[in-house]
């Protein structure tokens, strides 16, 4: 529920922030990582500006062809997106690297507000030693660009800012 919430609470402060003009000043993306030692799952939920998606894909932060959750979505939406996210965001488990399948996305806010939320979910059967975040998403585009993660380790709550800067951070249990 805590985590629920957190996500909100950044979600509202995404689009608070980014206000009314043209192109939204915020250059920031939500992720979060939940661990559940007695589920012996692992969810990664990614929330990523719309605009921003559409500039890393298609270089034109207006063009909606790729048409993401929209009965129109292009063949080439999911795979374009995973190619970029392969690139930069990786999540490592126990010095594994988590093999990333979207299970689910979904379109939040509206208009420059527009955020694309992406979920994957993973079985964890053996418990966590330690978990590696990679998170530079965006930071090829801008140079200000922060990735805020939360995680969430049964029940124990982790915030990290990752930057161009610092792109990897690493938690051990």
């Amino acid at each position: 529920m805590k985590a629920i919430i957190q996500g909100i609470c950044a979600l509202l402060l995404l689009a608070g922030l980014a206000g009314s003009a043209d192109a939204h000043p915020l250059r920031l993306s939500l992720s979060e990582i939940e661990y559940s030692s007695e589920q012996k799952s692992l969810t990664i939920s990614l929330r990523l500006f719309l605009m921003d998606v559409r500039e890393a894909l298609l270089f034109d932060p207006d063009n909606a062809e790729l048409a993401f959750c929209k009965p129109t979505e292009s063949a080439n939406a999911e795979p374009m997106l995973m190619e970029y996210l392969d690139e930069f965001f990786y999540v490592k488990a126990n010095g594994r690297k988590l093999d990333l399948q979207i299970v689910g996305k979904r379109l939040h806010g509206e208009g420059i507000n527009e955020a694309l939320g992406v979920t994957f979910e993973l079985s964890q059967q053996v418990p966590l030693a330690s978990l590696e975040i990679k998170n530079a998403v965006f930071t090829d585009l801008f140079f200000d660009q922060s990735n805020i993660v939360y995680v969430h380790i049964d029940g124990e709550s982790h915030s990290l800012m990752l930057n161009k800067e610092t792109p990897v951070h690493t938690l051990e249990f």
